[in-house]
């Protein structure tokens, strides 16, 4: 019989939201998903009863090789200040780094998980002057190293996994871990990125239920309105690697049926965008974002060519905050139209 795989959760700089996120996770919920996948959790700070001197001795067991660890995951960024010390976030109850914990695990484990944007990459703890010298377990923003350094591999030879998102979406985790569990995810299960493909494989834009609104740039003005997000609030949905409007969030949606535009979350650097997250930088009215793999050129010709062809419908709609105008069968309008018809 063998052993369950185990897994072992810290948190560094961050909320806690990809854990809030993670207690959310439906059909099945995160601890049946887990059990499932044959997971024992050696220590999570939300999901374990133990704390103080017994989560520590835990922590410390695994840490110093004492006992296995499958899986690492680290959720929140890396604090590295001041001057690499680490010395800003300390492991509670002593003097040492986390950033040396946090070490010390990573290196005895067959895998580690980056979970969340702060993780992967630093995401918003890195944001503004990062005086904490905040970094991803792999990645300082776009540039590789982060705390482990750009050669590390796990126990089983692969990078850090980054499971990128703020939040992540639970399914993001719970499919990964069973991929890990069952012995079929493996360096081509990730992208550029080292994020798993099983979401980054979609585009945002792939799903979205305001695609006719896209297909015709019948855009929305402000946060409420119907139409598509991308010509005027900043929407990166075209861009942005997720399968948000696939895989819906707590049973119902995503970020965009919340009439809020993607901020490409799962991508480095997000954080910090250069522009407000509901505006589009443009250069002469064109958006200097424009969807993944399409030339400018392209995008100009269909763009006129899509707004010449706007259904009435649409371009009644796009620019308000409820159906104004509704679809209509045009043959049932055609037959009432005919020349005596609903006559005798």
């Amino acid at each position: 019989m063998t052993r369950p795989v185990r897994l072992l959760w810290l948190q560094s700089g961050g909320c806690g939201g990809c854990t809030l996120s993670l207690l959310g996770a439906q059909g099945p919920d995160l601890v049946s998903a887990l059990e499932l996948a044959g997971v024992e959790i050696v220590w999570h700070p939300s999901l374990s009863a133990a704390s103080g001197r017994e989560a520590r001795a835990r922590i410390e067991a695994v840490a110093s090789g004492e006992e296995p660890l499958d899986i690492f995951c680290l959720e929140g960024s890396v604090m590295t200040g001041p001057d690499g010390t680490g010395l800003f976030h300390r492991m509670a109850g002593t003097d040492e780094a986390m950033m040396r914990v946090i070490e010390r695990v990573a290196v005895r484990a067959d895998y580690v998980l980056a979970v969340g944007s702060c993780a992967a990459f630093g995401g918003i703890t890195a944001a503004g002057g990062n005086e904490v010298g905040a970094v991803g377990l792999a990645y300082d923003g776009r540039q590789a190293g982060g705390l482990l350094g750009p050669e590390f591999r796990s126990g089983k030879g692969l990078p850090v996994i980054n499971i990128a998102g703020c939040p992540i979406h639970p399914d993001w985790f719970t499919q990964t871990v069973q991929q890990i569990a069952a012995g079929v995810f493996d360096e081509r299960d990730i992208d550029e990125w080292q994020r798993p493909l099983a979401y980054t494989g979609h585009l945002v834009h792939h799903g979205c239920a305001r695609n006719e609104f896209y297909e015709f740039k019948a855009s929305a003005e402000n946060l409420c309105d119907m139409g598509c997000m991308m010509e005027h609030l900043g929407c990166k949905g075209t861009q942005a690697r997720a399968d948000c409007n696939i895989r819906a969030w707590n049973g119902s949606g995503s970020c965009l049926d919340g009439n809020y535009p993607c901020i490409n979350c799962t991508a480095p650097g997000f954080e910090e965008p250069g522009h407000e997250f509901t505006q589009t930088p443009k250069i002469s009215g064109i958006p200097v974002g424009l969807p993944t793999d399409m030339p400018k050129a392209w995008f100009v010709a269909l763009a006129s060519l899509s707004k010449a062809a706007t259904p009435a419908r649409l371009k009644d709609n796009a620019a308000r905050d409820r159906m104004v105008t509704l679809p209509r069968d045009k043959a049932r309008d055609a037959a009432a139209a005919k020349p005596g018809k609903g006559k005798r």
